[in-house]
C-alpha cells in the first residue's frame, strides 16, 4: 500500500488547523535511514489506511517526487469526541533488519468446556510480542479454541508460528485463554434454615417480662411451701 504525502514546512497550531481545514492530516515520518520529516496525508487515504489495515503493515511512503521508502505505522491521535483523526506517526524499517512488533491473537471456534460442561471462557492475553523480518510480520495470529475444556489453558507456546521465520519473545508459558468452571453457589440445608429463620421471627423478650415472670414464680413456690 502507498502513501502519498508531502512535506510540511508551516509548524504551529495555526498551520495544523489550516491543514485540516484543507482535508489533510498532519504526520511524521523517522528513522534511519534519515532524519525526521514533517508530512502532510490525505484524511480520507490515512482512514481507510487504519480501517482496512492498523499496525504492522509495512506501507511505500512516498514523498514529492522522492522513491517510495517502506514504513510502519507506529501510532495515531483521534478526537475523543468527534473522532476525526488528528496525526500519525511513521516510522521507516530495512525490509532485511528484524523487528519487534505485538500482534493480535484472534480466537476462534466455541470451546467445549462451555458447549458440553457449561464452563466460562476467559481472555486473559490479546496479543504477544514477536521478532521477524518485516515482511514475516503476521497481520494475526488465529487460534480454534474448540478442545479447550474446562480447567484446559492455551498457552503462548500453543500459538502456531513458524520458527523458520518468525520468533516468539512472550513468555511460551503465558496464558492467553482458559476455560474456568462456573462460580458455585452456597445453599444452606432445609434444618438450618428453617432454625434461622424461626429465630430471626421471634421477638427478643423484654427484661422487664422476664423479672415479673420470674418473681411470679418465686411466690408460687412459697405459697406451695406454707399449705
Amino acid at each position: 500500500m502507498e502513501i502519498e504525502a508531502q512535506r510540511r514546512e508551516e509548524r504551529g497550531k495555526n498551520a495544523v488547523r489550516r491543514l485540516r481545514k484543507a482535508g489533510r492530516v498532519p504526520a511524521v515520518l523517522y528513522g534511519a535511514p534519515g532524519e525526521a520529516v514533517a508530512l502532510a496525508v490525505d484524511a480520507h487515504q490515512a482512514q481507510q489506511i487504519l480501517r482496512s489495515a492498523g499496525h504492522n503493515v509495512i506501507y511505500k511512503v512516498k514523498v514529492g517526487g522522492s522513491e517510495a521508502a517502506p514504513a510502519m505505522l507506529k501510532d495515531w491521535q483521534v478526537d475523543p469526541v468527534r473522532g476525526d483523526l488528528l496525526h500519525l506517526d511513521l516510522q521507516r524499517v530495512a525490509m532485511d533488519a528484524v523487528v519487534r512488533v505485538r500482534v493480535h491473537v484472534h480466537t476462534v471456534g466455541e470451546p467445549q468446556g462451555v458447549k458440553v460442561q457449561g464452563g466460562i471462557f476467559e481472555r486473559v492475553t490479546r496479543d504477544v510480542e514477536v521478532e521477524c523480518l518485516p515482511a514475516d510480520i503476521p497481520g494475526e495470529i488465529t487460534m480454534d479454541v474448540s478442545e479447550l475444556t474446562i480447567g484446559k489453558q492455551l498457552r503462548a507456546g500453543d500459538l502456531p508460528l513458524d520458527p523458520a521465520k518468525v520468533r516468539l519473545l512472550t513468555d511460551p508459558r503465558r496464558v492467553i485463554a482458559h476455560v474456568v468452571a462456573p462460580a458455585k453457589e452456597e445453599v444452606a440445608a432445609p434444618e438450618a434454615a428453617a432454625a434461622t429463620v424461626v429465630e430471626a421471627a421471634a421477638p427478643a423478650e423484654p427484661e422487664l417480662i422476664k423479672k415479673v415472670r420470674k418473681e411470679a414464680e418465686e411466690g408460687e413456690e412459697v405459697e406451695g411451701k406454707g399449705e
